[in-house]
Parts: C-alpha cells; structure tokens; sequence
C-alpha cells in the first residue's frame, strides 16, 4: 500500500511539474501543448470518461493519464524539468492544495458535447 501512494504523490507532483513547464520558457512547443492537454485534463473536475462506468472510468486515471504525463516529461529538457519539479514540490509542501482550471473542464464538456453531436448525426443520417 505504501507504494501505491508513493506512486499516487509522484504523479500528483509530475503532474503539477508539466504545469509549471507549460509556463517555462524553455519548454519546447511540442512538449508545451502536450502538457498544455494532461494538465487541463488531469486537474479538470470532470473526466472524459465518468468514473461511474466500470472499468472504462478508471482506465483513463490508472493507464490513459500516467502515459501521457511520461511521454510530456520525456518531452520536456532536462534542465526544465528539474527547475519545474522543484518548483512543483516546494508549491505542494507549502500549498497543499489542489489546482483546478474550469477551461479544462470546458475542453471535457467540448469533447462529450462534440461525440453526442456526433452520434446524433450519425443516427439522423
């Protein structure tokens, strides 16, 4: 159990890492919109796939989230890196609070709204 939750305190921190790296100068573009993306997801009070809906609802927190924050980290130079980690760990020692931004939340409701105009089309058609 005590590695679960040391897993689950390195991904809160990577996760607060990425949006201090959108912020970075430094951050390449690339590695800046994929972070841009996993931090107005991870931090969004709503999921694009509703919690409530087995197995599929926690597959995005468990596989979906943890790779794609690898694959911005990977991303991300080094030097960045280091600067926003410790920015992220000294913010979490001192805030112990919980970032949310309602745009990522808008950009879930954006692609839920998108999928049922979709589908709506589709059946009308």
């Amino acid at each position: 159990m005590g590695r679960l939750r040391q897993w689950a305190r390195q991904l809160k921190r990577d996760g607060l890492t990425l949006w201090f790296a959108v912020r970075h100068p430094g951050t390449p573009w690339p590695a800046k919109a994929l972070a841009a993306l996993v931090v107005a997801y991870a931090f969004s009070p709503i999921d694009l796939i509703p919690d409530f809906i087995p197995v599929l609802g926690l597959l995005d927190e468990m596989l979906l989230l943890p790779a794609f924050i690898w694959l911005a980290l990977r991303l991300t130079p080094a030097p960045v890196l280091a600067e926003c980690r410790a920015q992220a760990q000294a913010w979490m020692d001192a805030a112990r609070g919980r970032i949310t931004h309602w745009w990522g939340a808008a950009l879930v409701v954006a692609v839920w709204l998108a999928a049922a105009a979709g589908l709506w089309w589709w059946w009308r058609g």
